[in-house]
């Protein structure tokens, strides 16, 4: 077995970095029971120092950015990366409260040995914006303990694993920490020199669940482990350092809840169909009542799990709204999923890719100008081509499974089996009448000759619009393609005089 151990050294100050209305290069610290958790390298250059006072921090560092210590946050960031290393191998568990292991033994000819798979380990998890600190070893403790010392460190067997454990000071265990000072006292500073202790003295003293431990890095123990398992739905909640009154504030942190969202959907091979955001508001009175949640639902055309495209919707649907209240606290939801392979590389465009661009184009401009505005032609039944289309607001779904549309094709009438005659998108909005020489058309006083024809319609004796015509298309002097017809005799009184009228230009 080969384990990858994945630390997280800054949890704490990140996932509250996250929690911030905006970026911001103060020097930042944790606070838990008025002493300082945690402190990052700007406040540590300050002098502020880990189990240091509140009030002292702050007379070094006036301008330090506080912020309280929260399991519960920190949990959740942790979550995320967790399941975006479920995209790597499904043998993923926490090490609480800020690392994760991976066992990537079956998952290496997949990815093309330890050294890419863990580059590409990097690459996914860099968006969350973490430090992170990743070794490999045989055993999953040894890998999570050595991954609180070391970075790309990487041990193939246990020999080296020894080594390295050895080498360990002994307050790296969960169980060694309390002990640490006594040991180093005694004069033992790393594990090596704790294995060397006869283990009952050890046990009788300190507990035997240090020698437990310590055995499960080092292999002498079996260390089974429960992978994690994803939730049937996907919900996690951010809540705000200060309370956010512009868009840009939410989407700072509405970004990092949609990564969450990605990783949770990358870990089972799924996209995404709708989610939620969820906008809870500072407590305001407003006509006599109160409005803590707003939730705003986001419908995709096309599932995705593009970030970016996400966010772009989230925007513009944000732009338009009047929340009644600053937000304090964020959350997104979803449940509504679809299971598919990813999509191929591809080295040029294909229709597919060119009719996904354009469904992502159509949901950003119906989320910015409201659906109504964004129109397109749908067919209609009726044979009359002036009746044959209706203006409706475009529907993105719609747009997915029609066929990609190319130029108008003039069928060859010398080819056999190619009679369907292809009609322009360009009509015009009353036929222009024609006049003719020798019973043939003329347009700006120039001979159209005909390619193609004739179609024959006849309909609308029902309603008034009666339409007895042979459609053609012909060619200009010029080269143009277009679409003309001729009235047939009269036979009804509402039937247009015999004639030519141009109806139509092909592009």
């Amino acid at each position: 077995m080969l384990w990858v151990g994945v630390h997280l050294p800054l949890l704490s100050l990140e996932s509250f970095a996250a929690s911030l209305p905006q970026r911001t290069d103060q020097p930042m610290a944790l606070v838990d029971t008025h002493l300082i958790a945690s402190a990052d390298a700007a406040a540590q250059a300050l002098g502020v120092s880990v189990g240091m006072k509140r009030a002292t921090a702050l007379g070094l560092a006036p301008h330090l950015l506080l912020g309280q210590a929260d399991a519960w946050r920190d949990a959740q960031a942790l979550q995320g990366v967790a399941h975006a290393a479920l995209a790597f191998t499904p043998m993923v568990c926490l090490d609480e409260p800020d690392g994760v292991l991976l066992e990537v033994q079956s998952s290496l000819r997949y990815f093309g040995g330890l050294a890419a798979l863990l580059g590409r380990l990097r690459d996914a998890l860099a968006p969350f914006g973490h430090r992170l600190q990743i070794v490999s070893a045989p055993t999953p403790h040894g890998a999570a303990l050595l991954a609180r010392l070391h970075d790309e460190l990487h041990c193939p067997d246990r020999h080296t694993l020894q080594r390295a454990l050895e080498e360990a000071p002994i307050g790296v265990m969960a169980t060694g920490a309390p002990h640490e000072q006594t040991l180093l006292g005694m004069g033992l500073r790393c594990l090596g020199e704790l294995r060397q202790l006869p283990r009952a003295g050890v046990a009788r003293r300190f507990g035997k669940a240090l020698l437990d431990e310590m055995d499960r890095a080092f292999g002498d123990r079996p260390d089974p482990r429960e992978p994690l398992v994803l939730p049937p739905t996907f919900r996690s909640g951010l809540e705000l350092f200060a309370r956010a009154d512009t868009t840009e504030q939410l989407l700072h942190g509405a970004q990092m809840l949609l990564l969450r969202l990605v990783a949770w959907l990358s870990a089972q091979h799924a996209f995404v169909t709708r989610f939620r955001l969820l906008m809870k508001h500072e407590a305001r009175w407003r006509d006599g009542h109160t409005a803590p949640i707003t939730p705003l639902e986001v419908a995709l055309a096309e599932p995705s799990r593009d970030v970016a495209h996400m966010l772009t919707l989230l925007r513009e649907r944000l732009a338009q709204m009047a929340l009644p209240a600053p937000t304090l606290e964020l959350a997104i939801e979803s449940d509504d999923i679809v299971r598919r392979p990813p999509p191929n590389a591809e080295l040029f465009p294909t229709p597919q890719s060119e009719r996904a661009g354009l469904v992502q184009l159509i949901e950003r401009l119906q989320a910015r100008l409201g659906r109504e505005q964004v129109q397109c032609l749908v067919p209609v039944a009726d044979h009359r081509p002036e009746r044959a289309t209706q203006v409706v607001p475009a529907d993105p779904q719609l747009m997915k499974r029609a066929d990609a549309v190319g130029p108008a094709a003039v069928c060859d009438a010398a080819q056999p089996g190619r009679e369907t005659l292809t009609r322009p998108l360009w009509l015009l909005p009353e036929p222009q009448a024609l006049k003719e020489r020798q019973s043939h058309p003329l347009l700006d006083g120039q001979l159209v000759q005909l390619l193609v024809g004739p179609e024959r319609i006849e309909t609308g004796w029902w309603d008034g619009g009666l339409a007895e015509r042979d459609y053609f298309i012909g060619q200009t002097t010029e080269g143009g393609l277009v679409w003309v017809y001729r009235t047939r005799p009269q036979h009804l009184p509402t039937s247009r005089a015999p004639g030519w009228f141009l109806h139509g230009r092909f592009a």
